[in-house]
């Protein structure tokens, strides 16, 4: 590891523990020719996941796009941000159990609509507009019944 202050190429490891969330480990170093210390956060690397949009194109996973999605569904709702936050950490735990590299769009909006469901019927129903792509009132009005005779459809 290089020293950021001197650029030197060798540094100790003068401490190890796990960093707060749990999924790094942070460092204490020592530069030997400086004597300066930092720390360094060590973390898996994992292959990106890659998202298959509906019209087969594939771009990387951005968890920032669920999360725009979910709160344009739950403004002006009872929703705080912790709630968004626990929910957008669901689903991508749900996706990383199907340890696929590749999933459909589809899949991860079912999996939010039925978070959203269980959180904000109003947020599930905003989300489900505009990811089901409801053509008319009809359709609105579908899923609406569905919704309330427990079932979506």
């Amino acid at each position: 590891m290089k020293c950021p202050f001197c650029s030197h190429e060798n540094t100790r490891v003068i401490d190890s523990r796990p960093a707060e969330d749990n999924n790094s480990i942070r460092r204490r170093r020592i530069c030997d020719e400086c004597g300066k210390r930092f720390t360094t956060y060590e973390k898996v690397d994992t292959i990106p996941m890659i998202v298959i949009k509906k019209d087969n194109n594939r771009e990387t996973y951005d968890r920032q796009k669920i999360e725009a999605g979910i709160l344009r569904a739950c403004h002006k709702r009872p929703v705080s941000a912790i709630a968004i936050n626990d929910l957008v950490d669901e689903v991508e735990l749900e996706i990383s159990k199907r340890e696929e590299k590749e999933i459909p769009t589809r899949v991860i909006g079912e999996l939010v609509m039925n978070k959203l469901m269980e959180l904000d019927a109003v947020a599930y129903v905003r989300f489900a507009s505009v990811y089901r792509e409801f053509k008319d009132i009809n359709t609105f009005m579908e899923e609406l019944r569905g919704m309330m005779t427990g079932k979506q459809q």
